[in-house]
């Protein structure tokens, strides 16, 4: 019975490190569906697909680190500390170039 669990935690620490790695392909589906000929997949459902990349861009590397530092997996756990910091600063990279930096008030050119 307990050779079960370590192979239990590496099926997770797997599954988890794929979703994690799912989330560009999220994020770029509607683009993809527009460039094969579906520009109504864009527009109508476009920010979902950004939500949730969002969203596994962000709890795949902390359920990571939870299951790595529960099981005691110091490899899993550098790993989801790489996922976490890469998440981190590609999020806040589209908040400061994406949304803060783009509003300007009326009149100035920035």
């Amino acid at each position: 019975m307990t050779g079960l669990v370590p192979a239990r935690t590496d099926g997770i620490i797997r599954a988890l490190s794929c979703w994690w790695a799912s989330a560009p392909l999220l994020l770029f589906a509607p683009a993809i569906a527009h460039a094969m000929g579906l520009p109504d997949a864009r527009r109508d459902t476009g920010w979902v697909f950004g939500l949730v990349a969002l969203f596994t861009a962000v709890l795949a590397p902390a359920a990571g680190l939870v299951v790595a530092q529960v099981r005691d997996r110091r490899k899993a756990r550098g790993r989801f500390l790489t996922m976490a910091t890469v998440s981190s600063v590609l999020i806040l990279a589209f908040l400061i170039f994406g949304v803060l930096l783009p509003e300007c008030p009326d009149g100035y050119h920035c």
